[in-house]
Formats: C-alpha cells, sequence, structure tokens
C-alpha cells in the first residue's frame, strides 16, 4: 500500500516534468524559441513581427516568440541573462559587441549550424566580423557605410566638384572644401563626435590606418602610426586650425546636429547611412540634400563596419531549429525587407542586387555602391576593446578635437596606456 501511494504521488510529476517546458524548451511536442530583436525603427520593428508571423504560419511545430530588446542595454542585459541562464534563444546583437560573449562560452559556434546557402551568400570581409578565434559566433546581416550628408544646394551655390563613389574626394580635398564653404558663423562640417573611437577608426582604414597590431603570439599592442594619424589630424585642423568645423558639435550624437544642418548652419554632416530616414522624416519643405561617399585615402573608399548580427546561445537546448529560423529570416528578399525597414544595406550579395536598394530616391544607390568597400572594423577581435575605448581612447580623442592636448599626446596615450590595459586582457 505504501509503495503504491508513493507511486501515486510521484509518476504525475514525473509526467509533468517530461511534458512541460520552459520559455525555451517543447510542450507537447512544440518547440519554442524566443527571438530577442533590437529593432526600433516603426519600419523596422514591423518587418521583423512580420516575418515572426510568417515563420510561425509555416512552421506550427518551432514556435518563435518576438522579445523587444534595446540597444541602450543589451550589453549588461545579455550578460545578466547568460549568467542567470535566461538568455534567449536568438539574439540580434552588434560584432563588436560579441567579442566577450564569444571567448566567454555564452555564444554557439555557428560554423557546423548554418545552411551551405548562407554562408557562401555573405562575402567573406563580412564573416570576419563575427570570427573568433576559430569558431563563427553571428551572422552578420546588416550594415551601413559612414557617409557625407550634404546640404545639396550650398555645395551648388559654391560650385565645388561634387565627389562619387567612382571619383570621391581625397582627405586633403575635403578639407579644402569645408574651408571653401565656411564663413559667417557657418561651417562646412559639423562633426558629431560623442563616440569619436569607432568614427575615427573606422574612417582611418581609407587612409591605411590599423592602429592594433597582432603579433606572431596572437597579442595585440596599440601602434598609432602616420597612417592612422590622416583623420584625426583632418578633423583637428578643421576644428582648431581652419576653424571650417563647428566645435559645438564635437560632443553631440547625430540626430543632435540635425536641426543646425537643416537651419543652413552645415553644409555637410558625417553620419551613419540609416540618418536618412531621420532626414526625411524631419526634414522642412523643400530642403535638398543629398548623400555623399565618405573621403578617400590611400587605401580608396575603404571603411571598417561593426555589422548587426544574428546569434545562437550556447545553452539553448534547440540550436538547430534556432539556426533554420535565422536562415528563414536571412533569404535574400527577407533581408532586403530588414535592410529597408532599417535603412541600411544587407551583407547578402543576393539581397543586394535588389532594384528597391538600387534607387536614386533617398539615394540608395550611393550607399549601395560602397557595401563593397566594407570591412571588419579594426577593434572587432581585440578583447579589452570597450575598457580601451571608454578610459583611454574616447577622452584622448576629445581633447585633441577640442584642442586640449596635440597629436604628442594623443599617440602617447593611445599606445602608453592603451597597451597596459591591453596587456590585462591578454595574459
Amino acid at each position: 500500500m505504501r509503495t503504491r501511494w508513493i507511486l501515486a504521488l510521484v509518476l504525475p510529476l514525473l509526467l509533468a516534468g517530461c511534458t512541460g517546458g520552459g520559455g525555451n524548451g517543447s510542450a507537447n511536442g512544440r518547440i519554442t524559441l524566443r527571438f530577442q530583436s533590437l529593432a526600433w525603427q516603426d519600419e523596422s520593428v514591423t518587418a521583423n513581427k512580420e516575418l515572426v508571423k510568417e515563420w510561425n504560419a509555416t512552421h506550427p511545430d518551432v514556435k518563435v516568440e518576438y522579445v523587444q530588446g534595446s540597444w541602450d542595454s543589451v550589453h549588461d542585459q545579455l550578460l545578466t541573462s547568460f549568467e542567470g541562464g535566461e538568455a534567449p534563444d536568438i539574439i540580434h546583437d552588434a560584432s563588436d559587441d560579441l567579442a566577450d560573449f564569444a571567448y566567454g562560452g555564452y555564444l554557439a559556434d555557428l560554423r557546423n549550424l548554418l545552411p551551405a546557402r548562407l554562408k557562401s551568400d555573405i562575402p567573406q570581409r563580412s564573416w570576419e566580423t563575427t570570427t573568433f578565434g576559430d569558431g563563427i559566433y553571428g551572422v552578420p546581416f546588416l550594415q551601413e557605410p559612414r557617409v557625407l550628408i550634404a546640404n545639396a544646394t550650398w555645395l551648388k551655390k559654391a560650385r565645388v566638384r561634387i565627389p562619387t563613389p567612382e571619383q570621391p574626394w581625397s582627405w586633403p580635398e575635403f578639407r579644402d572644401i569645408t574651408r571653401r564653404l565656411s564663413g559667417d558663423g557657418k561651417y562646412g562640417v559639423a562633426w558629431p563626435l560623442k563616440e569619436p573611437v569607432s568614427a575615427t577608426l573606422n574612417l582611418s582604414l581609407s587612409a591605411g590606418g590599423e592602429l592594433f597590431h597582432r603579433g606572431t603570439d596572437g597579442k595585440v599592442t596599440v601602434r598609432f602610426d602616420k597612417a592612422d594619424q590622416v583623420v584625426p589630424r583632418t578633423i583637428h585642423d578643421q576644428v582648431d586650425v581652419d576653424h571650417s568645423a563647428s566645435p559645438t558639435t564635437l560632443g553631440s550624437g547625430g540626430s543632435d546636429t540635425l536641426p543646425g544642418f537643416f537651419g543652413g548652419k552645415y553644409a555637410m554632416i558625417p553620419l551613419g547611412f540609416s540618418y536618412r530616414q531621420q532626414i526625411v522624416q524631419q526634414a522642412p519643405k523643400g530642403f535638398d540634400w543629398q548623400v555623399l561617399p565618405a573621403p578617400a585615402g590611400a587605401d580608396g573608399l575603404t571603411q571598417g563596419v561593426s555589422p548587426q548580427t544574428l546569434s545562437i546561445a550556447e545553452d539553448s537546448p534547440h540550436k538547430k531549429q534556432a539556426a533554420e529560423f535565422i536562415d528563414f529570416l536571412l533569404q535574400p528578399k527577407n533581408m532586403v525587407r530588414l535592410a529597408l525597414g532599417d535603412w541600411m544595406l544587407p551583407t547578402g550579395t543576393q539581397a543586394l542586387k535588389s532594384p528597391a536598394l538600387h534607387t536614386t530616391k533617398d539615394d540608395w544607390a550611393t550607399g549601395t555602391a560602397l557595401a563593397g568597400d566594407l570591412n571588419s572594423a579594426p577593434a572587432q577581435s581585440v578583447r579589452g576593446y570597450p575598457e580601451w575605448k571608454d578610459k583611454v581612447a574616447t577622452p584622448a580623442f576629445q581633447e585633441y578635437y577640442s584642442g586640449a592636448i596635440d597629436l604628442t599626446e594623443l599617440r602617447q596615450r593611445l599606445e602608453k596606456d592603451g597597451n597596459l590595459v591591453l596587456a590585462r586582457y591578454q595574459r
């Protein structure tokens, strides 16, 4: 009697344990995957939610739950969820945020999970942004070049040469033209450099700047060579020597400069390609603007990017199904929908062929022409980069651009102080 009573009590609990499931488990044979998206623009959120709905309609055995995340807090939020065992199965992030998660064992190596179609459709230079050690820990799917958004009327009146992807301005020519466009309280350019490091390093690739150098022992050191100095010196001289760049925007974000741009205070602003959406929404009626390629250096129009990525949590019990959802999400036609929603460029070669990305309307064609020049950002795989950026590089560049320190002091701080930080991560 006692044995039967114990079995009667325990058996229902065992059965519940077999059929129950958590947020990313399975119930009644149906798998549930949690997809955390960082989409924030209305068009982008709509595109993501529509694709999740389409997946669920055609995959009754694998349901995807859409979870809204935020770019502002994603790193700390993911770290907490990883350590608490509550990470979403599919993770939307940016490639420059993945290194610590990849090396920490929180993300799944995707090499044996992704289909050949997706692997071959995305160029190797894009895969390099999510490769850490021997593994691939994210699928790079959206990217944006940094471009010049220009007041077209102002440039026409000044009769300056209009650059194209085939014939861009050089960095010296860019500096000269911003001088010509300045005067009477107006500036040829406004540099929004609240976050100066990524903008400086990514644009410096055009001049051959690398900054981070990996030795034969695999360790990385900072070296601020002549090529690395081209872009910082241009910005510094525009602000402090030529007075062709507004000093007040150095601490601003990109959106902060738009009212002055619309008000005729600045002729050009270097911004990410996706800022076109805000300009379309906010520009006064009749305001004529255009997209120009960023200046070119010794390495042409090359610039660094940190693409948006999709990763799979190492703790996910359904990695195969998560990879299948990523493959669905990044089918060429779907990748185009995501790119249009975010006003960015897809990484996929088939998606880039879409006529919708080659129109003159909103200068899509200008940005798409730059896709082949986008490479992995210099700091992509450097362990300790976030601390180096926050504690060393950001204050050093801010002080240099404002004129508080000279180039020699900038170099010393980037190299000496910077290498002390990186050394702690490479012991």
